[in-house]
């Protein structure tokens, strides 16, 4: 099936990022794919917020796809089924739809890309513990 779409090019230099977004200790940087997809997909440049910490609740994500790249810094989440990760510059991460995941810290200078389907997509908090593992 095809989506309409529209061209959009989010330039870097004046791309602002904003405390708001789905989790108080990140700042979002909107790159426009939401609109041109017509909200299909939406697209993130996500930092760390200095001083703001992971809060390690879990949570699941009410998407059909969601993915992310590590720019900078490193991250620990943990994942039901698959165990504690350590993510670092260069990882890419496919979450399942509807997998249980929590973030449980992260490095000041932590940044990522993130890309989920469909843009306008819920989060349920899961408060049940699970069993940690390494991965």
């Amino acid at each position: 099936m095809e989506q309409e779409q529209s061209f959009s090019h989010s330039e870097g230099e004046s791309g602002a990022f904003e405390a708001r977004g789905l989790r108080s200790y990140f700042e979002y940087r909107d790159l426009g794919v939401a609109d041109a997809t017509k909200g299909a997909v939406v697209a993130h440049v996500i930092k760390a917020r200095e001083g703001h910490n992971a809060t390690g609740q879990w949570h699941v994500h009410d998407c059909s796809f969601q993915f992310y790249y590590v720019l900078k810094g490193w991250a620990r989440f943990e994942y039901e089924g698959h165990g504690i990760r350590t993510v670092r510059p260069g990882d890419c991460v496919v979450q399942p739809a509807g997998i249980r995941h929590r973030e449980i810290e992260h490095s000041e200078d932590f940044e990522l890309i993130e890309v989920v389907s469909p843009a306008n997509f819920g989060t349920r908090a899961e408060d049940e513990e699970v069993e940690a593992t390494e991965a």
